[in-house]
C-alpha cells in the first residue's frame, strides 16, 4: 500500500478542502495516482489551531463519506505541526501528537519569514521529538528559502527526515523552490515524499505532469 504522508484534504479545517464533497474529490484524485492510505495533516498554527479531536472527528466524517461513494482510500488522522510560539508549547504540554506509521510526525517551520519561529530552535526540537519516541519529518524544507546549508544540516544531524514536495521539482511554486528542491536532491537530503495536497488546482497540476505515486517508506 503506497500512503501519502502530507495531505490536507480533511474538509473546513484549514487551507485545504472546503466542504465534504471537495474533501472525497481529492481523495478519489489520490486513488487515481496510485496512493492507498493518506495521512491527513491538517494545520495546527496560529490559524488553524487544530487539536486531536477536531481532526479525528473530521477523519471519521470523511470515511463514512468515501466508504459511501466507494473510494478506497485509508485515511490516519494526523496534524502538520508549525514550530511557532503561539501553538507548539501547547502542543507538546497538552501531548497533542498524532503520529502515523513508525512514530512519524510532520512538523514545519514558517513559510517566509523565519522570525515567526520566536527563540524557539528547531534543531532542538528535533532532539526532544526523538527523546520522546517520536520520528520528526520537516515537510518541504525547499521551501524555507531563509535557510542556509548549515541550518539544513543541523537539522539532519539532529535526526530530521526530510520530506519533499511532489510539485517543488515541477515549479509549482516557483523557481527559486524548484532550484532549491533540485540542490537538496541532489546533495541526498530527501527521505520522503508526500502530495501536499490542498484543492483541485494541486490536483490538475499532477496531473498535467503525469505523476504517479511511489513508496517512500516502509507501510505497516
Amino acid at each position: 500500500m503506497i500512503v501519502d504522508c502530507h495531505c490536507h484534504i480533511l474538509p473546513a479545517l484549514d487551507d485545504g478542502a472546503w466542504c465534504l464533497e471537495d474533501a472525497a474529490d481529492l481523495a478519489r484524485k489520490q486513488v487515481s495516482w496510485g496512493f492507498g492510505r493518506a495521512v491527513c495533516t491538517s494545520h495546527r498554527n496560529r490559524l488553524y489551531p487544530n487539536d486531536p479531536d477536531t481532526v479525528r472527528q473530521a477523519c471519521e466524517r470523511l470515511e463514512r463519506a468515501l466508504e459511501a461513494k466507494g473510494i478506497p482510500l485509508e485515511l490516519v488522522p494526523s496534524m502538520e505541526y508549525r514550530l511557532v510560539p503561539e501553538t507548539w508549547p501547547e502542543t507538546l504540554e497538552k501531548g497533542w501528537l498524532l503520529p502515523w506509521e513508525g512514530n512519524h510526525i510532520l512538523i514545519e517551520l514558517p513559510i517566509s519569514d523565519g522570525t515567526q519561529i520566536g527563540d524557539i530552535v528547531p534543531a532542538d526540537e528535533v532532539k526532544r521529538l526523538l527523546d520522546k519516541g517520536f520520528q520528526p519529518v520537516l515537510a518541504h524544507p525547499e521551501r524555507y528559502i531563509y535557510l542556509g546549508l548549515e541550518d539544513y544540516l543541523a537539522l539532519k544531524d539532529a535526526g530530521a527526515l526530510f520530506q519533499r514536495n511532489i510539485g517543488s521539482l515541477e515549479c509549482l511554486y516557483g523557481d527559486v523552490v524548484r532550484d532549491r528542491a533540485w540542490a537538496l536532491l541532489r546533495d541526498g537530503f530527501y527521505d520522503l515524499e508526500g502530495t501536499d495536497l490542498h484543492n483541485m488546482r494541486y490536483a490538475a497540476f499532477f496531473d498535467r505532469i503525469g505523476f504517479r505515486a511511489r513508496q517512500t517508506f516502509p507501510a505497516p
